[in-house]
């Protein structure tokens, strides 16, 4: 059988020549996005195609390897994450439907006093980030993206607001998956990757206390800042407070649903007691017609309108407390083309297998929450004022997935590009030549894990790809493995909202299909900020910081 192992320097025997070639394919992405303006799906193909040919002819793959990687991409893509998509946006709609949506909107009123900003931070920022406790792979954004359109605020502004609030707690998402998998692919013990989690929630603490201000600004400016940062102040800073101590001393693994809870809390407290200024006159410039009074709002249709967000916890919660009974149903074969004849620069094979629980994954348990959740509206109707029809479920599924076509075959492509540079060795190569650096490395550390999560949209695959290079580097440096892990962790949070599958995921929540180019220069420039303070607060950790660190 034949074999294919991954060189770093495959091209003229230079390290620095071979990652400087293995970048071409993100080059020509984004060249296509923003430069020509193409479709995200247009530029993942162009870029598919160069990091095939680089993978061919730059880093010697088998043809037939490359394009099986891809194929094995693609189909990750498709089997979870673009699953994943269609049934949270179809939950949603089903929501909508049945009348009950308008019941939550009213109750974010009753909450922020139809202030449209603090509305939009507890949709998107506490109410987001459950949604990424429980399920992550895009489905926050995908919700909270139509909840935010729903209550007026224009189309790019709500992508924007739901990509950057989609970034704290994006480290804990899925029930703290990615800080599992830096744990598990860097080699270090359930403490150790305990330790990796409390290193995470300090290196995000800031932001997660700015992001509400940055979503003020981006909503209504420095008059948006002046007149909500009190409630603003209070969510972020009690989100940031709640994450630090559930990531240190409960269980990772449910930082956000804690962090979330908390801050939803603290904001209904706070808001009983201060209320913003302005409103009026913000809905006005909003072109958001004047607050109606709530006063049809009955306790019942309050917890009608919250009851299909408590299915999904409960349905989520049962399926992590007790994953055998989800979990009866996994497909799981070796791939064709890769098995056993893929070997990292090491010599070791390298698991190509694919994997899919077909029950146990979130786009199912979001289903299988959707249709519980149709079931209670049919039968708790109240005397016919709420209607879903019997057709809802069906008819909305297949009109999310025509919706969904193209983003669908984004993520498929952007997939394919990601395994293809991941196993012919070129995403290996970036991250060895950024390595190279020496001491310097910590202050970039966190830019690996910015590209990788940036590529794949996904925090851990980042942490699949690189933690073990982290590891590598960080012994090689004489800092703490834990600390280069966590700052991988902390990098990839940031680079989530430029992903091109985030960028197509709220193009097609808020029905901007096509201009994914747009909402990429509304955000890059965020992402970069975030990186920077991320990459100068891991820098400080190894040295002034130091007694931070276990």
């Amino acid at each position: 059988m034949n074999t294919f192992q991954i060189s770093t320097d495959a091209i003229g025997g230079s390290l620095g020549l071979s990652a400087a070639v293995a970048t071409l394919p993100l080059i020509a992405f984004f060249i296509m996005l923003l430069g020509l303006k193409a479709r995200a799906h247009t530029s993942g193909a162009v870029a598919l195609i160069v990091a095939l040919a680089i993978a061919i002819f730059g880093f010697d793959m088998p043809t037939g390897m490359a394009l099986s990687s891809a194929a094995r991409g693609g189909l990750f893509g498709l089997l979870p994450i673009v699953w994943v998509i269609i049934t949270a946006i179809w939950f949603y709609e089903i929501t909508v439907a049945s009348g009950r949506f308008e019941d939550l909107r009213k109750t974010f009123d009753l909450l922020g006093d139809g202030d449209i900003r603090i509305q939009a931070i507890l949709i998107a920022f506490c109410f987001g980030g459950l949604l990424e406790a429980l399920a992550g792979f895009g489905a926050p954004v995908a919700i909270t993206a139509t909840m935010i359109l729903a209550l007026g605020v224009k189309p790019l502004k709500a992508a924007t607001t739901v990509l950057i609030a989609n970034t704290a707690p994006v480290a804990f998402g899925a029930v703290g998956i990615p800080v599992t998998t830096a744990g598990e692919v860097g080699g270090r013990t359930a403490e150790q990757t305990a330790d990796i989690a409390g290193l995470i929630s300090l290196q995000v603490l800031l932001i997660a206390a700015a992001v509400p201000f940055f979503i003020l600004f981006i909503l209504d400016g420095v008059r948006g800042l002046k007149e909500a940062a009190p409630a603003a102040g209070v969510i972020g800073v009690s989100f940031a407070i709640a994450q630090w101590a559930a990531a240190n001393f409960f269980a990772y693994q449910l930082t956000n649903v804690v962090a979330c809870i908390v801050s939803l809390g603290c904001a209904f407290v706070f808001l009983r007691m201060w209320k913003p200024k302005g409103v009026a006159e913000l809905r006005k410039r909003m072109g958001i017609p004047a607050q109606e009074a709530v006063t049809d709002l009955s306790g019942s249709r309050i917890w009608m309108a919250l009851l299909p967000y408590a299915v999904v916890t409960a349905v989520f919660a049962v399926a992590t407390a007790a994953p055998k009974l989800f979990g009866f149903w996994k497909i799981k074969f070796a791939w064709p083309g890769l098995d056993g004849t893929v070997l990292d620069s090491a010599g070791k094979v390298m698991d190509t297998s694919f994997s899919f629980n077909v029950f146990g994954n979130p786009g199912t348990l979001l289903l299988i929450s959707g249709l519980i959740v149709a079931i209670i509206f049919w039968i708790f109707n109240e005397n016919g004022h709420y209607h879903l029809p019997k057709s809802a479920p069906l008819t909305k599924f297949g009109e999310v997935c025509s919706r969904m076509k193209f983003s669908a075959l984004t993520i498929i492509l952007v997939l394919a590009l990601a395994y293809t540079m991941n196993y012919s060795g070129q995403t290996i190569s970036i991250g060895e030549f950024v390595a190279s650096a020496g001491g310097i490395f910590a202050l970039f550390a966190p830019v690996l894990g910015w590209i990788g999560t940036a590529v794949t949209g996904s925090d851990t695959s980042a942490n699949a790809l690189f933690a073990n290079l982290q590891v590598t580097a960080a012994e090689r440096i004489g800092v703490n493995p834990d600390l280069m892990l966590a700052a991988n962790t902390a990098g990839g949070v940031v680079g989530k909202m430029i992903s091109p599958q985030s960028l197509a995921i709220a193009a097609t929540a808020v029905q901007m299909e096509g201009e994914e180019s747009r909402i990429l220069k509304a955000v890059v420039g965020y992402s970069l900020v975030f990186l920077a303070v991320v990459c100068v607060i891991v820098f400080l950790m190894t040295n002034a910081l130091g007694f931070l660190v276990p």
